[in-house]
């Protein structure tokens, strides 16, 4: 019933999504404009850099709020899941908080930022080396989807060859925030192949720096 009850304060916790909040005094609702998503990128892309920034410091701290906060309380070693596996549970629940808002008609972003605040907390080298595998094939596609697919499906591999075999719970919600990320991506890769995805030019720099030089 302990963990029932963290699970839903960090879902509820997730429901509070950075764009819409800050769209509510804003007077906006970003889900109107743009792609149609609630997250950092739809965030830049409509309402500038300002809003974008405080939309990801939100999210990303929910994650955070829900691994380092929510799951500790109560816990107590011997009874059920580690404190690791309950602090990896509770990150999720606050990503599914966070996708499915209750707040906001169950409409809200991809999870990609909550995801990632929980695995900084947690895991901080992992979470550094799938910012980096991001950052890479986002300065060579400018597909912000594809690298966020990608880094997530890395987490679980990474988790794996960093921190040696971490069990079959914490493997197994591993590869749930793998599978929640390819989910909710799901339109993303769907314009990829349909070659009508968004693409942030700007952010090819290594694309153009390899070009130069070949």
């Amino acid at each position: 019933m302990i963990l029932l009850a963290k699970l839903i304060a960090s879902y509820l916790i997730g429901s509070i999504v950075g764009s819409l909040l800050l769209g509510k005094l804003n007077g906006v609702d970003i889900r109107n404009q743009g792609s149609g998503n609630a997250g950092a990128t739809n965030a830049l892309r409509t309402q500038g850099k300002a809003f974008a920034l405080g939309t990801a410091l939100i999210d990303f701290g929910k994650g955070v709020f829900a691994a380092a906060v929510i799951a500790p309380i109560g816990w107590s070693a011997g009874g059920g899941l580690s404190l690791i596996e309950t602090q990896l549970a509770c990150g999720l629940a606050a990503a599914l908080g966070h996708c499915y808002p209750l707040f906001h008609g169950f409409r809200g972003g991809k999870g990609a930022g909550t995801l990632f605040g929980m695995l900084a907390w947690l895991f901080p080298w992992v979470a550094l080396a799938m910012l980096g595998l991001w950052l890479l094939v986002l300065t060579t596609t400018g597909y912000v989807g594809l690298g966020t697919v990608i880094a997530g499906i890395a987490f679980p591999i990474a988790l794996y060859l960093m921190q040696g075999w971490p069990g079959a719970i914490l493997m197994g919600l591993a590869v749930g925030a793998a599978l929640l990320l390819i989910f909710t991506h799901r339109s993303n890769l769907a314009r990829l192949r349909a070659g009508t995805e968004h693409r942030f030019e700007r952010a090819r720099v290594l694309a153009r720096v390899v070009g130069k030089k070949a």
